[in-house]
């Protein structure tokens, strides 16, 4: 259930009520009636500016709505305690029927100043002291005592007739017609209260010490019977133009410190000086801890705010399609003097509801992207609360923050630990579509194009950035393995590859160390290596075993240095020729294979038997025929037989 609650102010003299952020103003409308007799009275702007309301909606959804404590429904108990009613009626789009909140607030202020000046952005307003019977100055020869009548401006026998504006020219109008054009006149039995919107023709304005100030200057005319009072009232107020300056980290506010439209004599003391946000008055050591500054000239009354400072807010802008901030704090200045000649005091109030420049505020994409891990990484900022995230477009299509994530792109909002502002990240791996690839000599590049779009959540404004990105990454080359032989040994040659020479290499089972390599003549320049395995080594594997040859095989093995996996594989068969060779001393040489299987019913009483790996040696005597033995005398000199 929505809730609606007041909240009073006892030293700004002003009252409003609050209705909670919950309530979205953007869609659901606030409408403010005012109750006077069993009645309710809409709050236009109009209305607002003549009877002393302002409103505001801040930066939360918050309405606020306040009330000089002299407004023209407030009801008056001896000018010492002042109740408001209202109803604030909710209606909209997403309400089935109207909500009615009626909120009724008291404030008790029973301290007057002889003047009290209030400014509002809407209405100035000045409330005087009402003159007494013993303010007036009878003639010397007064009327006898028996028709002597008491002299009470309050009492109901006297009215007001007219007023003059002092434009600066006088302007005389009835009381009737000054409130058909928009201001507010009255008396209670002690003040009289008039006030004006701050745009009205009756007012005027005048430098003050370089100050732009808008004065309202009146003459108010009481009738009774023969007796007629005249009093006069006047309210200055300072102009934003001329009274305000910024700079890009501080806000300057001027206010003279002598506001002469208001000073009837040469001279007036200042007694107090504060100031204040959202009508209420802060202490000295607030005003320090928030950084403000507050200090009194000989001229002015200057006071100093950095943008950004505790009491204010930022909101998120869009001009030309791109993102600004604006800075807004709601001021108070409050004044107590008193001139010297009358000796009355006049307490002065301001409310300076300050809005800066619009500041640009440019998005910033920073891109974080390791080209390595294959994944665009961006992010996106910074932007204030009020700022959302709705699509990203690409050259090829428009995804919803929804559809990213649903794709495998992956979309997050990240908050400050002080929710003042907040970022966007963005993954894309480069095997999305959207991502395009172009080749380049080895290299291949990878490049993101595309437009963040955002709205402003207070007025669903769009705006858009455009971003790039790019990532280049070497062509993997990976290492390869060729070989082959010949009748003795298989030659192997390892090319490294783009990576270099960063894997571990096993011949067959064994793990190529510094010996093996120096045995298989090892030979390396950079970009590949090279060596040659005979073809009886320990890591070649026999397959077949034929009447003329001996196949053989050899495995190549290419693994990571750091995970053990396996990067390359190659085997190389060769067929090796195998054949007696006899020798003129009778005997021959055959290559026998030892598998480990029947090498252990192998001995070494075979005559001319010689174990060497793998293979074992035979040799034997032979006889050759006679005809052959004959022909091999007749020619010494003829090679060995093969």
């Amino acid at each position: 259930a929505r809730r609606v609650w007041g909240k009073r102010s006892s030293v700004s003299g002003s009252t409003w009520c609050r209705a909670p952020p919950t309530l979205r103003w953007t869609r659901d409308h606030l409408l403010c009636f005012l109750s006077s007799d069993n009645s309710a009275i809409l709050l236009t702007p109009s209305l607002a500016s003549q009877c002393g309301f302002s409103m505001k909606i801040d930066h939360l959804g918050n309405a606020m709505i306040y009330a000089s404590l002299q407004n023209c429904f407030a009801q008056n108990v001896n000018d010492e305690a002042f109740t408001t009613a209202f109803q604030l009626r909710l209606h909209g789009s997403q309400l089935a029927e109207d909500e009615i909140y009626p909120v009724a607030e008291t404030c008790h202020y029973p301290t007057w100043a002889c003047r009290e000046i209030l400014c509002d952005h809407n209405y100035m307003e000045v409330s005087v002291k009402m003159p007494t019977p013993d303010d007036y100055v009878l003639p010397e020869n007064p009327i006898p005592d028996g028709h002597k009548q008491p002299v009470n401006t309050g009492n109901t026998g006297f009215r007001t007739t007219t007023i003059t504006f002092f434009t600066p020219e006088e302007k005389v109008m009835k009381v009737t017609d000054a409130q058909r054009s928009g201001h507010g006149i009255a008396n209670t039995p002690k003040r009289l209260v008039v006030r004006s919107p701050q745009a009205s023709p009756e007012t005027y304005t005048q430098n003050v010490a370089g100050v732009l100030m808008r004065v309202v200057k009146t003459s108010t005319v009481f009738e009774k019977k023969w007796l007629v009072t005249r009093i006069d009232a006047a309210a200055a107020c300072p102009l934003l133009d001329g009274s305000v300056y910024f700079t890009a980290d501080t806000i300057t506010c001027y206010l003279p410190r002598h506001i002469d439209p208001l000073i009837s004599s040469g001279q007036s003391k200042l007694l107090e000086v504060h100031m204040g946000i959202e009508g209420q008055r802060l202490e000295a050591a607030e005003i320090e801890a928030r950084h403000y500054s507050l200090s009194v000239t000989d001229t002015y009354i200057v006071i100093v705010i950095p943008i950004g400072a505790v009491g204010g807010h930022f909101k998120s802008q869009v001009q030309n399609g791109q993102y600004h901030v604006s800075y807004t704090i709601d001021l108070m200045i409050e004044v107590l003097w008193t001139e010297d000649a009358t000796h009355e005091n006049t307490r002065y109030k301001v409310l300076f509801p300050i809005t800066t420049p619009l500041l640009p505020r440019p998005p910033q994409v920073t891109d974080r992207t390791v080209a390595a891990e294959r994944v665009f990484k961006l992010e996106f900022g910074y932007f204030l609360p009020d700022v959302a995230l709705v699509n990203i477009t690409f050259p090829s299509e428009v995804l919803s923050v929804t559809e990213c994530q649903a794709r495998g792109i992956n979309v997050l909002e990240h908050m400050s630990p002080n929710s003042s502002h907040k970022a966007f990240t963005l993954e894309v791996p480069f095997k999305d579509p959207v991502v395009s690839q172009t080749s380049q000599a080895g290299f291949t590049v990878y490049a993101l194009h595309l437009s963040f779009g955002l709205v402003v959540l207070d007025d669903y404004t769009p705006f858009s950035h455009a971003a790039y990105a790019e990532a280049v990454l070497e062509d993997v080359v990976p290492p390869s393995v060729s070989g082959g032989c010949d009748h003795q040994n298989f030659y192997i040659l390892v090319k490294y590859g783009s990576q270099g020479f960063n894997f571990q290499t096993s011949v067959g089972n064994l793990m190529l160390t510094e010996n093996m390599a120096q045995q298989y003549g090892f030979t390396e320049n950079g970009t590949h290596f090279s060596f040659a395995v005979p073809f009886f080594a320990p890591p070649v594997v026999f397959e077949a075993i034929e009447s003329s040859s001996i196949r053989s095989r050899l495995d190549v093995t290419l693994r990571n240095l750091e995970t053990n996996t396996i990067i390359k594989e190659f085997s190389v068969a060769c067929n090796f020729i195998s054949s007696l060779t006899g020798f003129v001393s009778g005997t021959t040489k055959c290559l026998l294979l030892i598998f480990q299987t029947t090498s252990a019913t192998l001995t070494s009483s075979l005559l001319g038997t010689l174990f060497l790996p793998h293979v074992m040696l035979y040799e034997n005597e032979i006889s050759l025929p006679d005809e052959l033995e004959a022909k091999r005398a007749s020619n010494s000199e003829e090679p060995e037989y093969e």
